[in-house]
């Protein structure tokens, strides 16, 4: 018995991983263009043609229908599956990496991170209505009892979204023009109420990395890269705070009371 269920929480990850997946693809396709999330049919966007149940299965549709629709043969815009193996990928790790419930919380933070990342990464957006949720919602977790202590989130979540905001003023005037999406400190503030104050060096030193790899990588494509190239420095925070996350205690444990000698 324990076998079985030690297998059903990885499969239910990724099966409901791939349901959000859906969800978050249709966030990112119809958002930006101003059209509602939650009202309105699923088309095909060739033919127009109102899409059935058979034809909205995550992931396993664009298989069958090789990426195209079965009345136009148009591709299917593949932003849908991307996202939502990247969502199942989420679910499917944070049920092997936790038991339940931290698992839920897991991939919550995931699945969070990777609409925010999707949108930084093609629109350079990230909207108030994602990142400001999230501070909240990491200190719920906190208050659980999952994940590092709820004044260590206090903590981070003011660190976090301060220590941005006063890089994002020093650079502009410094440069006399911004560095920064308005954002990005949001965000910030977000990840360090779900990893609290003592593991956003971690996340910055990742991002950066990251970054930094992103640059090699578009050079070695031709690609110019200068001062004013633009990175999605929100993307690379939520990479590398869920990478932080999943580290968990793998990571240096420090918290405020120890800090302070409590």
């Amino acid at each position: 018995m324990f076998f079985q269920l030690h297998l059903l929480l990885p499969i239910a990850g990724f099966l409901l991983g791939a349901i959000i997946g859906s969800f978050l693809a249709t966030i990112l396709v119809r958002w930006p263009r101003g059209e509602s999330v939650l009202g309105g049919r699923s088309r095909c966007d060739g033919c127009g043609r109102t899409l059935r149940a058979l034809d909205l299965v995550p992931i396993l549709s664009w298989l069958v229908l090789r990426g195209r629709c079965r009345t136009c043969g148009a591709r299917v815009d593949g932003r849908h599956v991307t996202v939502e193996i990247a969502a199942a990928a989420i679910g499917l790790v944070a049920a092997l990496a936790f038991p339940w419930p931290m698992a839920l919380a897991t991939a919550l933070f995931g699945w969070w991170l990777l609409i925010l990342a999707a949108l930084d990464v093609e629109h350079h957006w990230l909207p108030d209505a994602l990142t400001l949720p999230l501070i909240p919602a990491g200190l719920i977790v906190a208050w659980l009892g999952l994940g590092p202590p709820l004044a260590d989130r206090v903590a981070g979540a003011v660190a976090g979204g301060s220590v941005l905001w006063l890089i994002a003023l020093a650079y502009r005037a410094a440069r006399g023009r911004e560095g920064m999406g308005g954002g990005d400190p949001k965000l910030m503030a977000g990840i360090g109420a779900w990893l609290g104050l003592f593991s956003l060096p971690f996340v910055l030193l990742g991002a950066s990395l990251l970054g930094l790899l992103s640059i090699a990588a578009m050079a070695s494509r031709g690609v110019a890269v200068n001062a004013a190239t633009r990175l999605p420095l929100g993307a690379l925070l939520a990479v590398a705070a869920w990478a932080a996350w999943l580290a968990g205690d793998a990571l240096p444990t420090v918290t405020i009371e120890s800090w302070l000698g409590w």
